[in-house]
């Protein structure tokens, strides 16, 4: 699929409304975690980490965190030292961050205020990522986010759990509806709306089935992240951009940068 077209996200939408928006966010978190949809980036991570000498990431567009708990314990015991995670989004998801943070023992910080990927303050450290997220913005925008990083000396790396396949929208289609309808209830923190939402009224899963299929669509090939790179003025600096697939077969689309020692 090699095709982008700039379609538009529910989640995206300012007048979308926030209690739809956190169940979606909230399924989107579960299934990231339960599949380790991002196993395979594991090792693109831990290079970025050594290579800036850090044990901190900060996760920008967090949403609602997803898989971002099983990725920081992975990483941990890579790296044999304990990795912290700072979660930050221009909407910032609270209650899913608090739950976050209690079930990491404190390894897993928040930022309160709202923070522009485009724009990151200078007092926030640490390796940057962008998890199912970068596919949001639009070229400049997308642009924007590398050219901060860069301007500011910052390592980033952007993943999307995904391979981009026809192959990937038909399994969307013909297994997500059931997913859904049998994992809601496991979800946590329970909330009584996640299951009106879903089975009574079922906004949820409509809404996951519309944003999925328009992500799938967004997201970036390698080759387009490849070009947007080389449009980033920044001397000293390492680019790199490809797919990596775990022994499962889950797909990783990705870019990562940093500054040369």
């Amino acid at each position: 699929m090699n095709v982008r077209l700039q379609l538009f996200e529910l989640e995206d939408q300012p007048w979308f409304p926030h209690i739809i928006r956190q169940g979606m966010l909230d399924f989107l978190r579960f299934m990231i975690s339960k599949l380790r949809a991002y196993d395979a980036a594991l090792p693109l991570l831990q290079e970025l980490l050594e290579q800036t000498g850090q044990h901190h990431i900060t996760d920008l567009c967090s949403g609602a965190g997803g898989g971002i708990e099983v990725i920081r314990e992975d990483l941990s015991r890579r790296m044999q030292a304990p990795v912290q995670v700072t979660l930050t989004d221009l909407y910032p998801n609270l209650d899913a961050w608090q739950y976050l943070q209690k079930h990491s023992g404190g390894q897993i910080r928040y930022l309160a205020e709202p923070v522009n990927a485009t724009a990151v303050p200078e007092n926030i450290t640490g390796v940057r990522t962008i998890f199912s997220s970068f596919h949001h913005f639009s070229p400049k925008q997308a642009q924007a986010i590398l050219q901060d990083a860069a301007n500011k000396r910052a390592a980033i790396g952007v993943f999307e759990g995904a391979g981009k396949s026809w192959l990937e929208m038909l399994a969307l289609w013909l297994f997500f509806p059931w997913v859904i309808l049998l994992v809601t209830p496991f979800i946590r923190p329970f909330r009584l709306s996640r299951l009106f939402f879903t089975y009574l009224v079922p906004v949820i899963p409509l809404g996951i089935l519309w944003d999925g299929t328009v992500s799938l669509l967004r997201i970036y090939t390698p080759e387009m992240l490849q070009q947007m790179a080389a449009k980033v003025h920044a001397p000293a600096y390492t680019w790199r951009t490809g797919k990596v697939s775990s022994r499962l077969g889950k797909n990783v689309i990705y870019l990562i940068g940093y500054p040369e020692s």
